[in-house]
């Protein structure tokens, strides 16, 4: 008899467990931009970026300044991206693309600055200190 009830009590708190790691996670403070992958297209590159914003902030302008540099090191162009709007605690996807360009002559893309970062909910953002920057494609995404 006793043995069921700990068996129980054991059962109960597992449950309890399982159902407190659904809860949302608080926020972490970091959007997260992933340049997720590359695509070849007609005299372009189409990059795939995802937005994983994990604070509480939603961005109602969000434009980037960006250099994308070939294998050498050397700077092939400039752009700016508007990636708005971003929701709070999601991750929404945007594609690019990255004119006169093939992907494979991609060597790297640098945040050269954030042009915007609005969120109507916050009076002072450090945009720049909450970025964290990640690639999973062949060039790296770097600041």
């Amino acid at each position: 008899m006793v043995t069921n009830f700990w068996r129980t009590v054991v059962l109960a708190l597992l449950v309890v467990m399982g159902f407190s790691n659904k809860v949302p996670a608080a926020d972490n403070g970091k959007l997260v931009v992933e340049l997720n992958k590359f695509e070849g297209i007609e005299s372009a590159c189409r990059a795939f970026f995802l937005f994983r914003n994990g604070t509480r902030h939603s961005f109602s302008a969000f434009e980037l300044s960006l250099a994308v540099l070939n294998g050498k090191g050397v700077i092939e162009r400039l752009l700016t991206l508007e990636a708005a709007p971003i929701p709070a605690e999601r991750t929404t996807l945007k594609l690019f693309e990255i004119p006169d360009t093939q992907c494979g002559q991609i060597g790297e893309i640098i945040l050269h600055d954030i042009a915007k970062c609005d969120a109507p909910d916050s009076q002072s953002l450090q945009c720049y200190d909450m970025i964290e920057l990640r690639s999973l494609a062949n060039a790296p995404l770097v600041k």
